[in-house]
This record gives C-alpha cells, structure tokens and sequence, in this order.
C-alpha cells in the first residue's frame, strides 16, 4: 500500500516470525475493508473484517471474545460466549453508530442468504466501537448502512493502516491512533499456521507510552513543553501558555490547522478503549481460542497501558479451520483441535502481533485536529524527537 510501518524504523516487536504480508490477512481468506468519512461535521468511518470469502452464516467459524474491560457498547459478544461461534462480517465503527452498523451488517446477510437459498430466523451481527469523540462530532452519526456495505465492497487482503475506516477519529496515548494489523507464524506438527491481528486503537495515556522498550510518554509530553513556550514566544506571551482564538462553527479552534497552531494535543488518561480483533487457521475449540485470545492483552501493556476505568478492551477471535455446518442433519466433518501443551506458541504469537498491531496504528496515522482546537500527531512525526 506504499505505507510505512512500524518495522521500517528498525523496531521489531518480539521474536517470531511474521507472516508474508505482516497483517491479519495472512490467515487465508480474511479480508479487510474500510470506508472512511470526512466531512464538515465527521471525521469517522467503518472498517469490516471478513473472515471468508463465502457465506459465513451457512458456514459458521469457531470463535470467542474476552472483555478485558467492560467499558464499551459492543454486540453480539454474548451468543459468541454462548455458542462459540460467528456467523457474520466483523464491523468497528464509532460509539454513537453501534445500531446503524448492525443493521447495516443484518441485511447484508440477510441478501447473502437469500442469494444462497439459506434459511435466516435469527442472526447475530458483531459490532464493536470506540469513541472517537475528541476528532468526530459523534452526536451527529455520520455513519450510514451504505457506508457499511461499501467498506465490504472494497474489502481486500492489502489493507491501508492508520486513520481510515473506523480508525479515521480515534486517540492512542495522546497522538493519532488507528487501524492497525501485524501477525506471527505459529509451526505446529511441522506445519505452519498464522495467527493475525487487527485493532482500532484509541487508548492509553501519553506518559505511560512505551515504544520498543523505551518509556518515550515523558520525552513527548517535554517535546510538547518546548512547541508550547515557542508558540507563547511567538504569541507576545511569556507565561508558558498559548494564547487561543473562538471556536469556528465547526466546533473547532479558528486557528487550528493542519500545521499545529491550536497546540499540540496529548491525553492525560487511560481512557478511550481499544477493540482487537484476531484471526487465526489454528485448529483449536473456541475455549482454546478464548484463552489465546487473552493474550492480545499482554501486547497491549507492552505498549505501556494499564487498562484504566475508562477504557473498553475487547477482544473477539475466530479460527478458519473446523467450520461448523448449518444443518443438524448434515454430516459433521472429521474435527480435531492442537494439544494444549503446545499452546503457549499461540500465546506468545497474539501477544506479539497486538503489541506490533498498535504500532502500526499509530505510525500509519498522520496529523489530525480535534474538535477543540487541538493537534494529535502521528507517531512518525515524533520519532526524531523521542528516539534519539
């Protein structure tokens, strides 16, 4: 996609190997599409995970969620806790757009089934979210079903990364945040499998930020102290402060523009949640599932979060291999899942394609105002300042 990703600044999380494309795509069949939308009162959009490329209702994937913290508006967890499967797209978008998106995502199943003479009585869309109501006038709803079915229209296995799609408003520890995906090749029985990751990041306080082991939060906070004292310089202040105009009618600061003079803008908590998503060919049961599932947390805290009250950490995972049939009358495949004692490869491989997933989010993601006047940066901009 010509994007520069986080490895080629010569940060490598972890050890194992990556797969070819370095993205949750690497599990086949998966495919990813965004629409993205900007406009005078939106700064939003939909990213939508396909976990195949046929009728996943027909055909139901193995799979199981983990609500690390419960602060967020997602659907479809409890009958993926339930029964341990899914039968539709996976959808992210924004907080306020949750109902939009899983009506949006209903019907589209509902045609894909009438085109493949599938029976639907019930269905279980899976939606998540993040609040990304520091860049995007949320209340205003932007999001529509024709954008939801468009970002499925453009799904594709190359994927662009940063602030698009559900990612286009959303804040990772104080600078822009994203979509972003890494994954790791996982060799079990002399065969490889891949285990692939996706996350919409918007979390994290500025100060605990940790990048390729080195805690960078406090040199971005100093960074941002001396672009304040030159901005008052510049202003005729001498407080340390920088002096701001009104409010335009967007909401946003009148002197706020793309070159950074509404200030620079960092977040002082660790709010704001993240939603992970993982894909993997893995043989497993959704219960093996769920438990390397839980891993995608430990990547998170290498980022330097702690998960704080305000901040929602989901995570929903499916596995392509062992699809479940439709039918009760039709005759079960042979089944089989990995021996448990093998499973801390898959432990270690999800920790570390979420830990490289954030990064990535972060590094594809360019500069962007918020709603109040403030600046958020993307992470390639403060390289030079922070890793010097």
């Amino acid at each position: 996609m010509g994007q520069k990703r986080i490895r080629d600044y010569g940060v490598i999380p972890g050890r194992m190997k990556s797969g070819k494309r370095n993205r949750i795509t690497d599990v086949d069949g998966v495919q990813v599409g965004h629409c993205t939308v900007k406009n005078e009162e939106n700064h939003t959009g939909v990213t939508v995970i396909l976990p195949g490329v046929d009728n996943a209702f027909a055909r139901k994937y193995v799979a199981a969620s983990y609500v690390h913290n419960g602060f967020g508006k997602s659907c479809g967890l409890i009958q993926i806790d339930e029964l341990g499967t899914l039968e539709t797209p996976i959808a992210l978008t924004n907080t306020l757009n949750v109902g939009v998106v899983w009506d949006a995502l209903a019907e589209y199943v509902i045609r894909q089934c009438e085109r493949d003479q599938v029976p639907v009585k019930s269905l279980n869309p899976v939606v998540g979210e993040c609040n990304d109501s520091q860049i995007n006038h949320i209340e205003k709803r932007g999001v529509r079903a024709e954008h939801v079915w468009e970002a499925i229209e453009h799904a594709r296995e190359d994927f662009d990364e940063g602030d698009v799609g559900a990612g286009a408003g959303t804040i990772c520890y104080g600078l822009k945040g994203g979509i972003g995906s890494a994954s790791r090749v996982v060799e079990l029985y002399g065969k490889e499998y891949t285990i692939g990751v996706l996350v919409q990041s918007n979390f994290g306080a500025t100060k605990d930020f940790v990048l390729d082991g080195i805690p960078v939060g406090e040199r971005i906070l100093q960074h941002k102290e001396r672009m304040d004292r030159e901005a008052a310089g510049r202003s005729g202040r001498g407080d340390g402060t920088c002096e701001r105009n009104g409010k335009d009618e967007r909401g946003r600061n009148s002197e706020a523009d793309e070159s950074g003079s509404g200030g620079m803008g960092v977040s002082q908590r660790d709010q704001g949640s993240i939603m992970t998503i993982l894909a993997t060919d893995l043989p497993v049961s959704d219960r093996q599932l769920r438990r390397i599932l839980r891993r995608t947390a430990v990547g998170i805290a290498r980022t330097g979060a702690y998960t704080g009250h305000g901040s929602g950490e989901v995570m929903i995972g499916f596995s392509t291999a062992n699809r479940i049939l439709l039918k009760a009358g039709e005759e079960p495949q042979a089944q089989s899942v990995i021996h448990e004692t093998l499973i801390n490869r898959a432990f270690q491989g999800a920790a570390e394609a979420a830990h490289e997933a954030i990064l990535n989010s972060m590094v594809c993601a360019g500069r962007t105002v918020g709603i109040d006047g403030q600046v958020y940066y993307g992470l390639e901009e403060l390289l030079p300042y922070i890793m010097g």
